[in-house]
């Protein structure tokens, strides 16, 4: 068996919020600058040749984001070595324009096999850790007046944000339970909005000659730069093989498998993919619905025991190979299922925090009724939820659940305009309290599930 990379994850450390992004990823003069072998650099240009056809010197330089007096240097010897030919200047354009040889496209189709990326030029393992460690939410404070001023236009239990607030500013793991409807996920994805900053999140990741594809638009959102006019994107800024974006969430629920969680190789395309937790680094991760997995929660569980103790985690190349990256993320379970059910008090030592949402009072459910009521332009009506809450609520001894306000106002909506009503009636709520709520009778299960 292959050792395991020895590598260390700690590079100096340099504090983002004190940097530019041109001062932590500036961009890239020389080859020698990019960190990156003049064979892959070389293999992506052939490669996107033999893609795109023929291409002139500034839009090889924008689909690889590597400068064009770089690419030049690369270009030269592709001419030299007979992969590469020089074709004619297009009617509107002085810059030369390139295209493969039969020895070029033979080349290209051998690095394909290879390794199957075309995209932006990657950025070496190394830079990708000391990025991460400069970016860390570790770095992210987090005060009690930005928790509640956060949450301000939501209705939740200042205790419970004094809960939320300090586990995220730890940077340690959470426990989140609680009954089903709680709003744990509602507010387990607001949390992130505490992070703070843009990060740089780059294309794809080089580790040798093997190119990992890294930024993932499901979960990497761009932030919009102004560009000022005349400016020449490929020659200011930072590095553009990394796109400033906002600090990531990555949430998966019922979906989750073991599999999901190591590199991605596709043996087609031959193209690796970065699991979720590394695509959620210097971001957040809530694994939602916890023990609702096709894999059981003691394996999921023992897959995190690593990273959240060493703060890195050990992914495998195809070729057996082991490489250590960082794990800096800020981890979230959640579950509205026992929480000793699902692991032993050993592993849920190892996570800081164990928070319990509650159900609410009848105050805290009014707050939320009232809110979703001006949202959708309703007329609020005290006698319609009083009648919601003591004759259908308390009859029924139902817990008041943050989810119920906006679920029952859709219902009586539709009821509305199905008869051409305005408004919430208290015949629309009546109905709308029948169609969501499951009832057990003699013959078994009527009406509709929550």
């Amino acid at each position: 068996m292959d050792a395991i990379a020895t590598q260390t994850l700690e590079p100096s450390v340099v504090d983002a919020s004190r940097h530019t992004p041109e001062q932590l990823a500036p961009r890239a003069v020389k080859v020698e600058d990019t960190g990156l072998s003049d064979l892959l650099i070389a293999d992506l240009i052939i490669k996107h040749l033999y893609e795109g056809g023929v291409l002139d010197l500034l839009q090889l330089s924008e689909h690889l984001a590597l400068a064009g007096s770089l690419l030049e240097t690369l270009l030269a010897f592709l001419r030299q070595e007979g992969h590469v030919e020089v074709r004619g200047r297009s009617p509107d354009s002085a810059v030369l324009r390139y295209a493969l040889t039969d020895r070029g496209r033979a080349s290209a189709a051998e690095a394909m096999v290879r390794d199957g990326y075309i995209g932006p030029a990657p950025v070496p393992l190394d830079d990708y850790i000391r990025i991460v460690e400069a970016q860390s939410v570790k770095h992210c404070i987090v005060t009690r007046e930005q928790v509640h001023a956060a949450f301000a236009d939501t209705v939740i239990q200042a205790s419970l944000l004094d809960q939320l607030g300090p586990a995220l500013h730890s940077g340690k793991a959470m426990f989140i339970y609680g009954a089903a409807g709680t709003g744990k996920s509602f507010i387990s994805r607001r949390l992130s909005r505490l992070l703070g900053n843009s990060i740089l999140i780059p294309h794809a990741i080089a580790v040798n000659n093997n190119v990992i594809q890294y930024f993932d638009p499901s979960y990497h959102h761009p932030v919009k730069q102004a560009v000022a006019p005349g400016s020449v994107r490929l020659n200011q800024g930072h590095d553009p093989r990394y796109t400033l974006c906002e600090r990531p969430v990555v949430i998966t629920g019922g979906e989750l498998t073991l599999d999901m969680l190591e590199l991605q190789f596709d043996g087609v395309t031959r193209r690796y993919r970065a699991p979720l937790q590394l695509l959620a680094n210097n971001g957040m991760m809530v694994i939602d619905d916890l023990g609702r997995q096709r894999v059981a929660p003691i394996d999921l569980f023992n897959r995190w025991i690593v990273p959240l103790e060493e703060k890195q985690d050990f992914l495998a190349l195809q070729s057996g190979q082991h490489i250590a990256v960082p794990f800096d993320v800020a981890l979230a379970f959640s579950t509205n299922l026992n929480p000793l059910e699902l692991a032993d008090e050993a592993f849920l030592r190892r996570i800081g925090y164990k928070i319990r949402f509650e159900t609410l009072d009848s105050g805290q459910y009014t707050a939320i009724w009232q809110q979703l009521c001006q949202a959708r332009g309703i007329d609020y009506d005290a006698n319609r939820l009083k009648f919601l809450l003591n004759e259908l609520y308390l009859k029924e001894k139902r817990p008041l659940l943050p989810c119920h306000p906006r679920d029952l106002i859709d219902l009586a909506q539709d009821f509305g305009r199905y008869h051409g009503q305005s408004g919430i009636s208290t015949e629309a709520l009546q109905w709308a309290w029948e169609s969501y709520f499951v009832k057990l009778t003699e013959d078994g299960i009527s009406a509709h599930h929550e």
